[in-house]
Parts: C-alpha cells; sequence; structure tokens
C-alpha cells in the first residue's frame, strides 16, 4: 500500500489482513508493528490514523461484529425459532473458519462507559438485536431473552474454539456432534 493512500480505513483493513493472517491467535497477536511492515510504513505513520493498538483493535473488533452480524442476519433472515437458530450457528461456526482471526476479534465485550467504545457498542447491540429477532419463535419472557443468546453463543463459541485449536482428536463426525449440541441448546431454550 502506498504511503499516500494511508487512512484510518486503510490501516484498518491492513491490520484485518494481519489478523486473518494469524489465525485464531491472529487478534491477540496483533501489533502496530505487523500492520505498518504490511502496510510498507514506519510505526509512527500510522500515529496519523490511529491513536494506539487500543484503537486499533478496537476498530478490527467494530468490523468484524459488523461482518458477523450481516452473516447471522443473512442465515436467520425469514426464520425464526429452532430453525433460525441452527441457522445462524451455522453460519457463525463456518464464519469462524473462515476468519479465524476476525472471530476471535469479535469477542470483544465493549466498555459501555467509555465514550471511545460506543461504536463497538452499537455493533454489539446490532447482534444482539438480530439475534433477539430470531429466538421470539421461542415466546420467551424478555428477562430470559440474554440468557437464551449467552447460552446460544457460549456453546458456539467453545465448540468452535476447541475445533479451531484441535481440541477434538477423535475421528468422530464433527458435524454431528455440532449439531447434537444446539440441538441440546435449543431444547434447553424452549425450556426458559
Amino acid at each position: 500500500m502506498p504511503r499516500a493512500g494511508l487512512t484510518r480505513g486503510a490501516v484498518t483493513d491492513v491490520a484485518i489482513d494481519v489478523v486473518d493472517a494469524g489465525g485464531a491467535s491472529g487478534f491477540d497477536r496483533l501489533t502496530l508493528a505487523a500492520v505498518a511492515g504490511s502496510a510498507g510504513v514506519a510505526v509512527p505513520s500510522l500515529y496519523k490514523h490511529v491513536s494506539s493498538l487500543d484503537d486499533l483493535r478496537r476498530l478490527v473488533a467494530t468490523v468484524s461484529i459488523s461482518e458477523l452480524t450481516r452473516v447471522i442476519a443473512g442465515a436467520t433472515i425469514g426464520r425464526s425459532g429452532a430453525e433460525a437458530l441452527r441457522e445462524a450457528a451455522d453460519a457463525v461456526r463456518a464464519w469462524a473458519h473462515e476468519h479465524p482471526g476476525r472471530y476471535a476479534a469479535t469477542q470483544v465485550s465493549p466498555d459501555r462507559s467509555d465514550p471511545a467504545d460506543a461504536e463497538l457498542a452499537e455493533r454489539a447491540a446490532e447482534t444482539i438485536a438480530v439475534l433477539s429477532g430470531a429466538l421470539r419463535g421461542f415466546d420467551l419472557a424478555e428477562s430470559k431473552t440474554v440468557d437464551a443468546i449467552r447460552m446460544l453463543r457460549s456453546a458456539i463459541h467453545g465448540f468452535v474454539m476447541l475445533e479451531l485449536s484441535g481440541g477434538f482428536g477423535l475421528p468422530d463426525d464433527l458435524d454431528q456432534s455440532f449439531r447434537l449440541l444446539i440441538d441440546g441448546v435449543i431444547a434447553a431454550i424452549a425450556r426458559l
């Protein structure tokens, strides 16, 4: 990337490429030096566009959460209840395999008291809204929706992270195990 083309958005794009190249640990290992090296500039040049590594990580997380929300929305549009949750789970898993570094970035929780996290918080709220829509078919009390989302998210995340890190050593079919896990979560949500 030529130096003249460097913008906040371009720096974010380079950081996303660096994160993706790093696999499941790419987000954790993101550095300004790696981004500068990929952009073909010195680290101080980045400070014209991002204020810190935390700022850059926030930008990567915001873009990643937005992308994942679009993936979930696309998978669940016109669906609700069990069908929507199965489609959402499959879509998240597939996206995590395609973009493990970005997937890791989606696990950043915004600090709602920090103005710098306002956009990240907005994008996270959009994800929750999409998942809440998918849960409408369960007729949950509003107070149980967050519990249901946390259950689903925890199940998907645990499975995906074990899968990405090679934590499943047995030769049995992982797709079947994932389906059974999600069916179990759906049954538990139905009981809420």
